[in-house]
């Protein structure tokens, strides 16, 4: 665990909606809590529509996680641009979230069943 933020198992199922679409959903959700930041919930890949997300050009870095590749997700509507993120391989502190993508809120509904 880092000092900066805190890994944790999400406790029942989780669900990310998006476009008139189911995104992803699993039970074996982690949360991210990084201070002065929302809670973050972390969606394994394979429990996740890869399939709707597309890579976008879009990358981020945090000192404490590594460098975030961002995705579209691929709506019937359209592209939801820059609505999901993930970190490819992340620094050691947060190598639990390798394998995991994660929703911006605005973009997509993520839901605690």
């Amino acid at each position: 665990m880092s000092e900066k933020f805190t890994i944790t198992p999400a406790t029942g199922v989780h669900v990310v909606r998006a476009g008139g679409a189911v995104i992803a959903e699993t039970s074996r959700a982690l949360i991210l809590r990084e201070a002065g930041c929302e809670p973050v919930v972390y969606f394994p890949r394979e429990d996740a529509g890869m399939e709707f997300l597309d890579p976008s050009d879009t990358r981020t870095t945090c000192p404490h996680k590594g460098e975030a590749t961002h995705y579209h997700i691929a709506a019937k509507s359209g592209p939801i641009k820059d609505a999901a993120w993930s970190y490819e391989t992340p620094l050691a502190e947060a190598g639990a979230i390798a394998g995991y993508v994660a929703f911006y809120g605005e973009k997509a509904i993520i839901e605690a069943l």
